[in-house]
C-alpha cells in the first residue's frame, strides 16, 4: 500500500437508526437508558434518545479501514470530542483529511470529524495510523 498524501480525504454517509443504536448496545453492553428508553430519554436534557458516542465515533473507523488509508491500517491512537448529541434519524457523515505523514516510518496521522445532514459538528478528532508498507 502507498502512503498517501496530506490533504487526502475520504468519509461515508449513514443515517443512524433505533436498530443501530439497540444493537450497538447489545454488542457494547452499554444500556444506558438515554439511548434505549424513550420515557426516561424525554426527561433528559436531549428531550429523546440519543446514539452513544461511539456508535457514531465507528463510522471515523470504517473510513479509515476501508477507503483512506484503507484495508490493514492499525489504529494507534484517537481523540474525541463529542460537539452535540447524534439522534436516530440523523445522518451522519464521517471524514478524514491526512494532515501529517511521518518519514521515518509508515505512520499518519488524520484529522476526524463527523458531521449531521444540517453540516454540524457533533464529533472532531485526531487519529494515528500504521499503516501497511
Amino acid at each position: 500500500m502507498l502512503l498517501p498524501s496530506i490533504g487526502s480525504t475520504a468519509s461515508i454517509t449513514k443515517t443512524i437508526s433505533i436498530d443501530d443504536v439497540d444493537d450497538f448496545a447489545r454488542l457494547s453492553g452499554d444500556t444506558n437508558p438515554v439511548h434505549l428508553d424513550d420515557s426516561y430519554a424525554a426527561t433528559s436534557r436531549f428531550g429523546r434518545r440519543i446514539a452513544h458516542g461511539l456508535l457514531v465515533a465507528s463510522l471515523i473507523s470504517a473510513v479509515l479501514g476501508t477507503r483512506l488509508p484503507g484495508p490493514g491500517s492499525v489504529y494507534l491512537n484517537q481523540t474525541l470530542t463529542f460537539k452535540s448529541p447524534v439522534f436516530p434519524g440523523d445522518e451522519v457523515t464521517a471524514l478524514v483529511e491526512v494532515i501529517r505523514i511521518r518519514e521515518d516510518k509508515p505512520i499518519v496521522t488524520i484529522r476526524t470529524t463527523c458531521t449531521n445532514q444540517a453540516g454540524q459538528v457533533v464529533l472532531e478528532g485526531e487519529a494515528i495510523l500504521l499503516v501497511p508498507d
